[in-house]
């Protein structure tokens, strides 16, 4: 009995098994937080939040020649030709054997970053030059920007790539459901660079003067904690410097900062006390995107420790802010790093959803569903007449949408409208596929053996196998490229395309057979 009937047995268990993934609390692998009565999770479109399209800033030039110079000395170059431009904001990448890609990762002018190529001796073809950035930069932004999301706590929220044909422009794409658009376009509209200077006194021209010196960047920390409010230090994120050697200057990056902060005066004896802005005491300035978002000095204790150099062996300390909001916000740039390349987001969509006609949405899907099952149902007994052909056939197609909607629990998917057309599609698919198997079962008169359903049902799901293998062919593109909601339709649609081939096609058979053969 279940030998013959494994199929059945086997869809009996993933029937089970999605149901308890669909409504046992704290089951599933995802990390979306779940709404209402199931462990399904939904998207901006079904629970409201804020979407943001928005194009990355800067400019790039394909396949130029650099003369002869090394990329690093090709980006120094650059940068030096424009005003207010940063090394870090000038990228080189190797496209060929002697062309290269050079981007700007900044807000300039088209005109200045030409210009500034022109004056580094930099041949490039001026129709060669287009906005944006490179792959690498904008795969990288969008790491860091889903990092940014997943550090904030902000359950669902999605980033990817997408390419406009209107303007033949690269936009990242932000979703962040049940969240405010201000709250979102903050998160992801800075940069995140955050760097420690040493602010102290130096002589010049025969005075003293006070300037900065960086003395720790994103790389050089080997632990971030939470953000902590503490009564004594004030809001606050506990980190630890990373003792190896991370910029090859021969010096752990431990002990490159213990002895700044000796030479610096901030480790001096018996702490020192931070004079900053215009003031006459070292101290150090924690500095978010060039901005000062706190300075201190240094507690006597932490000073002896670095003056005797035991410090360093257990480099540990604390990043001051001046809120809790700050200290939180420094902890997830920390952690997620700088962006690569900002977002225009004046040069976007910010679209906000409010969580009421997200609710809304969800109500007319289930609705939409619901039609459609009486639909199929409808036509199904209308065109069979009996019941023990066509009730079997709704529910099997039925089965393939909680297979699903069980996997969507499990690994947290969040679902959108997109996926909801999915998942109508397979109802879809899923009965026309099993009237193929009906009628070539029965089309020519009552099955007499086993032998007999067991051809016919393989000439059946041979044209259901080479449907399938079609449907997954046209589907793929839509899945692979970054096409917005086509490709969660798509995904969904080739999901439930397997699932009815590998298991409900065949458990179909199965019950089918049980119900006409006559042995």
């Amino acid at each position: 009995m279940i030998r013959e009937n494994w199929r059945v047995f086997a869809l009996a268990f993933l029937l089970i098994l999605s149901g308890a993934m669909l409504f046992a609390p704290g089951v599933g692998l995802g990390t979306v937080q779940a709404e209402g009565p199931t462990n399904l999770a939904y998207g901006l479109e079904l629970s409201g939040g804020t979407r943001i399209q928005a194009p990355f800033v800067g400019y790039t030039v394909e396949n130029a020649d650099l003369g002869g110079a090394a990329p690093g000395e090709a980006e120094q170059a650059v940068a030096s030709a424009m005003e207010g431009i940063d090394l870090g904001d000038v990228g080189v990448v190797r496209t060929g054997e002697t062309t290269f890609a050079i981007e700007v990762t900044a807000d300039v002018s088209r005109e200045a970053f030409a210009k500034a190529l022109s004056d580094a001796g930099v041949s490039f073809d001026d129709e060669a030059i287009r906005r944006g950035v490179t792959e690498p930069t904008r795969e990288e932004t969008i790491r860091v920007i889903t990092s940014k999301i997943n550090e904030a706590g902000l359950s669902g929220g999605t980033a990817q790539t997408v390419y406009s044909t209107g303007d033949q422009r690269y936009y990242a794409r932000i979703e962040v459901p049940n969240e405010n658009r201000s709250a979102v376009v903050d998160l992801v509209n800075t940069r995140g660079e955050v760097r420690v200077f040493a602010y102290h006194a130096v002589q010049q021209n025969g005075s003293t003067v006070f300037t900065n010196r960086t003395v720790l960047e994103q790389g050089d920390f080997e632990d971030i904690g939470i953000a902590q409010s503490g009564d004594r230090l004030g809001p606050h994120v506990p980190v630890r410097i990373k003792a190896e050697d991370v910029d090859g200057d021969g010096t752990g990056e431990a002990d490159a900062f213990q002895q700044d902060m000796v030479e610096t005066g901030i480790a001096s004896s018996g702490g020192s006390d931070c004079g900053w802005p215009g003031g006459n005491g070292p101290c150090l300035l924690t500095v978010v995107d060039d901005e000062v978002v706190y300075s201190a000095g240094m507690a006597p204790r932490l000073a002896d420790s670095m003056r005797s150099g035991e410090w360093s062996k257990d480099p540990g300390f604390v990043l001051q802010t001046g809120n809790l909001s700050e200290a939180r916000d420094l902890a997830i740039n920390l952690r997620a790093g700088a962006l690569p390349a900002r977002l225009n987001i004046d040069g976007g969509d910010v679209e906000f959803v409010s969580p009421r006609l997200g609710s809304q949405f969800r109500f007319y899907s289930l609705i939409t569903g619901i039609i459609a099952v009486l639909a199929v149902a409808a036509v199904v007994f209308f065109r069979y007449g009996d019941p023990k052909v066509a009730a079997p056939m709704v529910v099997t197609a039925l089965s393939e949408v909680v297979i699903l909607l069980g996997f969507a629990a499990t690994v947290g998917l969040a679902l959108n409208l997109s996926h909801i057309a999915g998942l109508i599609a397979v109802i879809g698919t899923g009965v026309d596929d099993l009237i193929i198997i009906a009628d070539e079962v029965m089309a020519e008169g009552d099955v007499s053996s086993d032998r007999v359903f067991s051809n016919r049902f393989r000439k059946a799901f041979w044209i259901i196998g080479a449907a399938a293998i079609t449907t997954v062919i046209a589907m793929s593109p839509l899945a692979i490229l970054s096409l917005g909601d086509l490709r969660g339709f798509a995904i969904v649609t080739i999901l439930g395309v397997f699932i009815g081939v590998l298991i409900t096609r065949p458990a179909y058979g199965d019950i089918l057979r049980n119900l006409v053969t006559r042995t």
